[in-house]
């Protein structure tokens, strides 16, 4: 496993309230209330840090974080079992923490400060788990080769008028089978396989490559359309390079559906661990992750959107335009994975 460990520490006063100092993160189960928070996280945005310093400044409250893809902290968590020293697992996509739910991670917690501040849609049922940010999976075009009004949903783009034209990563990333999922849930097996059919038909290449891959190869005229999280377009224009710059300028975003149920949205979440030692820090850092300074950090710090709809979105992002976000329970993703996945496998989606 490839896993960064560090200790956010933040002094109590104003000339060094910044980053101060980053320790080794052994991974021993902490004693009960320590006034620390030890969270397992696959966030890998440096601008995170000013986050969980911002959060020590305000309650004394030392973040230590082990970094780490998805899949290898779960299977961590899994393996640590009753001796981790887990307090808080943090992912990027709901399908995530559903399998983390599904391994028995989570405790339930109760809160109204969650409750108030993050829509019904976006967090766990019963409370396991709550999205903190969101990640609005959309069409980008390519403005040379697209009119805008040829676009319309996600369902659209397996017309044969898009053969050859579209972009997208690979099958076995999460945030395309949370995608599918969501058209499940929406359209049912069926009528989605049957869509998923003709919309592999239309890739302009064997998938490959990460979200800015898809973005960079419809800027160079290899597709015109790709399918990408709206967050990654942002970094093109905040890039020195005159070069990243022109592809920002190059692509157009596209909401789809803004008829019908709305544009797919997945979340950036987390819950408390089971096992927690701090149990009752982990739930204050929670709720910090859904007030108003840590919903700034979320948008400005990383071009996400966040789930407080009061608060400023970074300029780029706003420069999108408004939109309408699918409101169905984003834990559906979870539930309907496997199908999604072997939907996917059916019809040859790499």
């Amino acid at each position: 496993m490839k896993l960064s460990r560090r200790s956010l520490i933040v002094r109590g006063t104003a000339a060094t309230a910044a980053f101060a100092a980053t320790q080794i993160f052994r991974p021993r189960r902490a004693k009960a209330q320590t006034g620390e928070v030890n969270l397992y996280s696959s966030r890998h945005y440096n601008t995170d840090d000013a986050l969980y310093e911002t959060f020590t400044d305000l309650t004394g409250i030392r973040v230590n974080l082990l970094e780490g893809k998805a899949d290898e902290l779960l299977a961590r968590l899994e393996t640590e079992g009753a001796n981790s020293p887990a307090d808080v697992f943090m992912t990027v996509d709901a399908g995530m923490l559903w399998r983390a739910d599904q391994a028995g991670i989570f405790a339930p917690i109760t809160s109204t400060v969650l409750t108030n501040n993050i829509p019904e849609y976006l967090r766990h049922p019963e409370g396991k788990w709550f999205g903190f940010s969101k990640r609005a999976r959309v069409i980008m075009y390519n403005k040379d080769t697209v009119d805008p009004s040829e676009l319309s949903t996600y369902e659209a783009l397996a017309d044969p008028r898009w053969r050859g034209e579209i972009l997208i990563r690979s099958s076995s990333n999460i945030y395309n089978q949370s995608l599918v999922a969501s058209l499940i849930e929406a359209n049912g097996v069926e009528a989605t396989e049957e869509w998923a059919e003709g919309f592999v038909r239309n890739f302009a290449r064997p998938p490959e490559g990460n979200d800015r891959a898809q973005i960079e190869a419809v800027a160079a005229g290899l597709g015109s359309i790709a399918i990408a999280n709206t967050y990654y377009l942002p970094r093109y224009l905040e890039d020195e390079d005159p070069a990243k710059q022109a592809i920002f300028e190059k692509i157009g975003v596209f909401f789809p559906n803004q008829e019908d149920r709305g544009t797919h949205v997945n979340i950036s979440g987390a819950g408390v661990v089971s096992t927690a030692p701090n149990p009752d820090a982990a739930q204050q850092f929670l709720e910090y992750l859904s007030g108003p300074e840590a919903q700034e950090f979320f948008a400005k710090g990383n071009n996400e959107y966040p789930v407080d709809e009061d608060a400023e979105l970074a300029t780029a992002v706003a420069s999108f335009g408004e939109f309408e976000d699918d409101s169905v329970n984003v834990s559906t993703y979870g539930e309907n994975q496997a199908e999604a996945v072997q939907l996917m496998d059916r019809v040859g989606w790499e």
